[in-house]
């Protein structure tokens, strides 16, 4: 079967495998220093381009799921999750004005492919606050969407205060 498509629609799938391949090779970087991340499967569609996205799971350099083993001191790595929009503080946003342009583009990317980076969120005692994505965000927000696809990472109110500054 003979899929086309446009050679912007082209482009933009070549960047994203490529983003996804360095991607990947950052991760076993990470892997190989012992440091726990989250793993992502591409599924690229042979007919349908909407369905074209990328999907998470969450493992440990070792492929055990964060958070068990038989230590107690092993930390969780990031998680990759969706949040509704509105439980996703954004404290720097009135002091940051996205590029509409940027915007606009993201909107009609998150339209045709999905999200296919999640936005950087951390989480302080069950409360969420992001410092990054913000165009992402922006463009789900004008998009009518109620979640996100979000990399949580546990925090401090230490950490929190660092981020704020």
């Amino acid at each position: 079967m003979e899929t086309k498509m446009n050679s912007k629609t082209f482009s933009l799938i070549l960047i994203r495998l490529f983003i996804e391949r360095d991607r990947q090779s950052r991760q076993k970087e990470e892997r190989e220093n012992g440091e726990e991340m989250a793993s992502f499967i591409l599924r690229v569609p042979t007919a349908n381009l909407r369905g074209f996205s990328v999907s998470a799971a969450a493992s440990s350099s070792n492929g055990a799921v964060p958070g068990t083993g038989t230590g107690s001191t092993q930390k969780a790595g990031p998680m990759i999750v969706e949040l509704p929009l509105d439980q996703i503080k954004r404290p720097l946003m009135r002091t940051r004005a996205n590029d509409p342009n940027k915007v606009q583009e993201l909107m009609q990317s998150i339209q045709q492919i999905g999200l296919q980076v999640p936005i950087d969120v951390l989480e302080v005692d069950g409360v969420y606050y992001g410092f990054s994505g913000c165009h992402r965000y922006e463009a789900h927000q004008r998009l009518g969407l109620p979640t996100i696809r979000c990399k949580v990472r546990r925090g401090t109110k230490e950490t929190l205060r660092h981020h704020l500054r």
